[in-house]
């Protein structure tokens, strides 16, 4: 048995950048293609599978890389405290050196570039745009000298880029065109989305304060961040009331998260603040798929 102060084992190499991709929250940006994907069958009918795929490997190569940019980025702030109560970040425990961990986000960026071209190519210069907001925005939110993960943007953030931009650009790809009914599709995932970070803002709230990092948790305090989270949880479902006139009886698939969604955020309300708030966030990242996927199967039914 190692001796007391003994430093703890590094994990296995493949098993550390696994880790440092945050597999548990990458169906963020799943979600959205899915949801936006399935709209654009409802109105037109029809499926284009190459651009389906294109857009689902850049949305998740873009998240890998914004996380790799944010393990390194919170390291080099000196964020990443021992008294973290999130999960372990691979640069701050040193399982990965900041070298390694920012050529994985350049390299994560540059494979999403390179699907980004088929899909300039196939949508034109609106989807050039999306694509390089997207990866400016991406390392924009750790990187450069206004971070927005550091101010109390982080949830708009993820709600533009994984609400509007990714659902709406979806949709785009298999029409070339943009509807309302989309927008309003790709309004209620991002929400969803949006609670993610509020979760994780609110575990590290303590933390970020002590650091300088200013995000919303931070300016409002603990408990108009737990009314923010239940608003972000339950908006969504209030929302699904505009899609009717459309889908009729299959716009309430969705309140089968419902009973979940309540669960969560009585969770959220009653837990102390500590690393239960780790599984709060991957339960918050399945809810939102889980209500992509129903929102979804309510387009395609």
């Amino acid at each position: 048995m190692p001796h007391d102060g003994a430093a703890p084992a590094l994990p296995p190499r493949l098993t550390a950048w696994f880790l440092a991709l945050r597999p548990k929250t990458l169906s963020v940006s799943l979600s959205p293609v899915v949801v936006g994907t399935a709209v654009a069958w409802h109105d037109h009918g029809g499926l284009l599978w190459a651009p389906l795929l294109a857009a689902i490997a850049a949305a998740a190569l873009i998240q890998i890389g914004t996380n790799l940019f944010n393990d390194v980025g919170d390291y080099r702030r000196g964020t990443d405290t021992p008294d973290r109560l999130g999960p372990p970040r691979a640069t701050a425990q040193g399982w990965l050196s900041p070298g390694q961990v920012e050529t994985g986000a350049w390299l994560a960026f540059a494979l999403a570039f390179a699907c980004g071209v088929y899909l300039a190519w196939h949508g034109g210069w609106p989807i050039v745009a999306i694509g390089l907001a997207s990866l400016a925005a991406g390392w924009a939110y750790t990187g450069g000298p206004a971070p927005i993960a550091y101010r109390p943007l982080g949830e708009i953030f993820v709600w533009i880029f994984f609400g509007l931009v990714a659902v709406g650009g979806s949709y785009y790809l298999q029409t070339l065109t943009l509807t309302p009914t989309a927008l309003l599709a790709a309004a209620l995932v991002g929400v969803h989305a949006a609670a993610v970070i509020t979760v994780n803002n609110y575990r590290d709230l303590d933390g970020d304060a002590r650091s300088g990092k200013n995000t919303l948790a931070v300016l409002w305090g603990r408990p108009a961040t737990r009314r923010l989270y239940a608003g972000e949880m339950l908006l969504p479902f209030a929302g699904l009331a505009a899609l009717a006139p459309g889908l009729g009886w299959r716009a309430a698939l969705p309140f089968l998260a419902l009973p979940p969604a309540l669960r969560l955020v009585r969770r959220f309300h009653r837990e102390a603040p500590g690393p239960v708030f780790n599984a709060i966030l991957a339960a918050t990242a399945g809810l939102q798929l889980g209500f992509a996927l129903l929102l979804a199967g309510a387009f395609v039914l």
